[in-house]
């Protein structure tokens, strides 16, 4: 039987995210941060609690969440992936069933119709989650959901439904998680990383802290070797993946995506069209 792994698309071998939360002002601020640099991401929304159009903060509040006009002039063509955070941003798991899915399915409901896409990703509210929590995202249509477990690993999650992240923008050991990730392996080739970044925009200015968004950025941007993606993007990849076929001595391998596939196998890289064969060496 032939060793592969996952590469991802490119034949790449590392890729990177980001997930913040609530919709709130700042992340005007962030989305701007992430264009510039080019990184990917996702933006939680909880379509039950925009604020009043014309709303007013008062001086130094600082959580301000953005209108449904402001949210859209932000997010419908910013490049960033929209996702669930519960229709009121409850803590599922004191729900009954009903009322979880009730959560769930209306804001999927509400952020769909507003931007006039499907949404398929989340965040947990509070990060709180349980067997019964995640059960229920997968019936109803939810492909991740993004805990607030820090496991400072690159790994890939075996579990999306109760998906960890790499860590908090806050972790003490922030930038150096980046050069771990950054680093280039001593030998041709390692497993597949992925550095997962989540937080709220408004600890940025909560913390007067900008800057430490701007400098892993700054220092993750622009790599050869890093996939800078959205969280759906990263997960329907992987699925796809694991949905590939190989022969009993693992020697064929087919494809029956819709997407090509990259894999690491013989010690060379190999991408498998969608719909096609290959025979390894």
């Amino acid at each position: 039987m032939r060793e592969m792994s996952l590469l991802f698309p490119g034949g790449l071998s590392k890729a990177l995210t980001l997930s913040y939360d609530d919709g709130v002002e700042q992340d005007i601020r962030l989305v701007e941060i992430m264009n510039k640099y080019g990184l990917k991401g996702t933006f939680n929304l909880s379509g039950g609690l925009f604020a009043p159009e014309g709303t007013v903060y008062p001086q130094g509040q600082i959580h301000r969440r953005m209108s449904k006009s402001a949210a859209y002039d932000l997010y419908a063509n910013c490049g960033q992936e929209i996702a669930l955070h519960a229709y009121t941003h409850p803590d599922l798991t004191l729900l009954s069933a009903g009322n979880a899915a009730y959560q769930i399915v209306k804001d999927r409901e509400a952020l769909e119709e507003m931007f006039g896409r499907i949404v398929r990703g989340m965040a947990y509210p509070y990060g709180t989650n349980s067997d019964g929590t995640a059960e229920l995202l997968k019936n109803c249509g939810v492909a991740y959901c993004r805990t607030v477990e820090a496991t400072c690993r690159f790994d890939i999650p075996t579990n999306w439904l109760r998906m960890p992240s790499t860590c908090h923008h806050d972790h003490p050991r922030l930038m150096d998680l980046a050069d771990e990730f950054l680093a280039k392996p001593n030998f041709s080739w390692s497993r597949p990383k992925l550095f997962y970044l989540w937080g709220h925009s408004y600890e940025f200015e909560a913390n007067n802290n900008w800057h430490v968004i701007e400098d892993f950025a700054a220092k993750v941007s622009g790599k050869e070797d890093i996939w800078y993606a959205t969280n759906i993007e990263i997960c329907d990849y992987v699925n796809a993946w694991k949905r590939m076929i190989t022969s009993a001595d693992g020697t064929r391998i087919f494809n029956p995506n819709s997407c090509p596939i990259w894999l690491w196998a013989d010690g060379k890289t190999h991408k498998v069209a969608p719909g096609c064969q290959i025979q390894l060496d």
